[in-house]
């Protein structure tokens, strides 16, 4: 939290992310929520909070089990109640697959992140998603939803308008 907030201090906005499906409780979730809500009105900083879920191929647990999808979209629902001050709530695709990422905007979610050439982190921990999704891909999966997508850079300002628009 103090990097964050000497990132603000310095006029540097952030992201913020919680990774879950581990060693935590849902006690601790809840802390870390509202610690980063905190944090948000304290510095006005942060744009985007983006829930990771765990995945344990070749880590030090790999007895775990993987997220399930309830789980996800609990976790991303309770963060957009939570975490009103912060305006995007992201469902990483590459973590919780592309589908479940279409739900989760129902859910609170405002944003699938961006398009990826080839991830590889989350794939070596046992994803099984598409190690990238090209934009036309994206918009695809925002457009079946009924919502309307919006290229945007990394300060979360638009860059391109949808076709459709």
């Amino acid at each position: 939290m103090e990097v964050i907030r000497t990132a603000h201090e310095s006029g540097i906005p952030t992201n913020a992310t919680m990774l879950y499906g581990h060693i935590e409780t849902l006690e601790e979730r809840v802390e870390h929520l509202l610690k980063l809500r905190s944090l948000r009105g304290q510095t006005g900083g942060i744009q985007a909070f983006i829930p990771l879920a765990f995945h344990s191929k070749n880590t030090r647990l790999p007895q775990l089990p993987p997220t399930v999808a309830m789980d996800d979209l609990k976790t991303i629902a309770i963060s957009r109640l939570v975490l009103d001050n912060i305006p995007h709530i992201k469902a990483y695709w590459v973590m919780i697959t592309p589908a479940l990422a279409q739900v989760a905007m129902a859910f609170g979610a405002d944003d699938l992140d961006g398009t990826i050439v080839e991830e590889k982190i989350t794939h070596m921990a046992g994803a099984r998603t598409p190690k990238g999704l090209s934009r036309d891909e994206i918009r695809n999966l925002i457009l079946s939803c009924g919502y309307e997508p919006v290229e945007r850079d990394a300060f979360y300002e638009p860059i391109g308008q949808s076709e459709d628009s």
